[in-house]
């Protein structure tokens, strides 16, 4: 059995019919997803560009393989990805963390883990430890071998969906009425980010300040992707619009010119921790990219990528850009470090299983 402890406001995460959640398969999520075996050459882990002291990313502009080679696109945090409708940044088909976590360990363009013809090894590597062979028994009990890749991504996905993240100083104001929780900046940078006149909230909204969410008893909602301008750069035709060709956005998928450049927007949650920003990680700090929607698109002057983001004929109605003083500005920054969970990037319970807990600090009032 599993008992759900959530933060107040949130409500319970979807989880598959298949895949029901136990302790013994969280704990076991919990030590395959730090576990470098999982890789190739045994250097590199899920945790390896999802660190949970930076709310799971990485820290790099675009993450990098276990055999060197840079991914196009940023790590995206995984702070609630349990209630995600889509995962990874633009591919509308891929719903399911258990399917997900195929990605990155059989992705051969680019290689992530690289572990694609290396399955029947790193699960013998695995099934050697004793340790692990309780705890696969214990987490899948029933089959004479319970040693697979469907069970090793179920035990990752049930350990991902407790990745919940919902103390920050903002959800303390909102859901425990500290008055003190924001300082005067932070509250009225809140004020501006859910104002009519910024619409930040139109894009990051909900108790997840994301896209739509899923919840456990109703329909997903239809996953919603925009283009916020960030590039306009012609197209082999000469035209207008496109971005560029390593991330053209939801058109990989489509094959619909109007869907170039469109990417799903992500929880603000922990953003503060999570630079650089955007799909590619080409913006580097919060004013930067609050300085991007006030001018409703990024102007690249020079080099390949020159264009006006503003112009692109595909971008989101919703950023049509808005007048914001230097006050203002570091206002709506001040709000944004405040959706920072302090709980949630010290929570031993999350942490790395073989690194003494004697390292890692503990979080009082954390919430998995």
């Amino acid at each position: 059995g599993w008992t759900w402890q959530l933060p107040p406001g949130f409500p319970v995460p979807p989880v598959p019919a298949d895949n029901p959640m136990s302790a013994a398969k969280v704990e076991l999520g919990r030590r395959l997803f730090y576990d470098r075996r999982l890789s190739a050459d045994g250097s590199y882990a899920c945790a390896t560009c999802h660190r949970q002291e930076l709310a799971f990313t990485d820290g790099r502009a675009r993450a990098v393989g276990v055999t060197g080679e840079l991914h196009p696109r940023s790590a995206m945090s995984l702070a609630n990805v349990a209630y995600n409708v889509t995962l990874t940044w633009a591919d509308p088909t891929l719903k399911r963390l258990e399917d997900q976590a195929l990605v990155p360990m059989m992705s051969r363009s680019p290689v992530e883990l690289g572990l694609r013809g290396r399955e029947a090894e790193a699960l013998a590597g695995l099934r050697a430890v004793a340790d692990y062979r309780r705890r696969f028994a214990a987490a899948f009990p029933g089959p004479r071998d319970p040693f697979t890749i469907a069970n090793l991504t179920r035990a990752l996905a049930a350990f991902e969906r407790t990745l919940i993240s919902g103390r920050s100083p903002f959800d303390r104001l909102l859901y425990d009425d500290r008055r003190d929780a924001l300082s005067a900046a932070a509250r009225r940078g809140m004020e501006l980010f859910f104002s009519p006149r910024l619409g930040c909230s139109r894009c990051h909204g909900g108790f997840n300040l994301s896209a739509p969410v899923a919840v456990a008893g109703l329909p997903p909602p239809r996953p919603v992707f925009h283009n916020t301008g960030l590039y306009n750069l012609r197209d082999a035709a000469g035209r207008p619009g496109a971005y560029p060709p390593d991330n053209p956005g939801l058109l990989a998928h489509t094959g619909k010119r109007r869907d170039a450049g469109r990417f799903r927007a992500p929880t603000l949650r922990n953003v503060a921790l999570t630079a650089p920003y955007m799909h590619d990680g080409s913006i580097a700090t919060l004013e930067e990219v609050i300085d991007h929607y006030a001018a409703g698109g990024r102007a690249v002057a020079s080099g390949p990528y020159a264009g006006r983001g503003r112009d692109n004929p595909y971008k989101s109605p919703l950023v049509a850009g808005f007048a914001v003083t230097a006050r203002e500005r570091r206002a709506l920054v001040a709000f944004l470090h405040s959706l920072t969970d302090e709980a949630f990037v010290r929570d031993r319970r999350l942490a790395d299983p073989f690194v003494s807990e004697a390292t890692v600090p503990a979080a009082a009032g954390a919430v998995p």
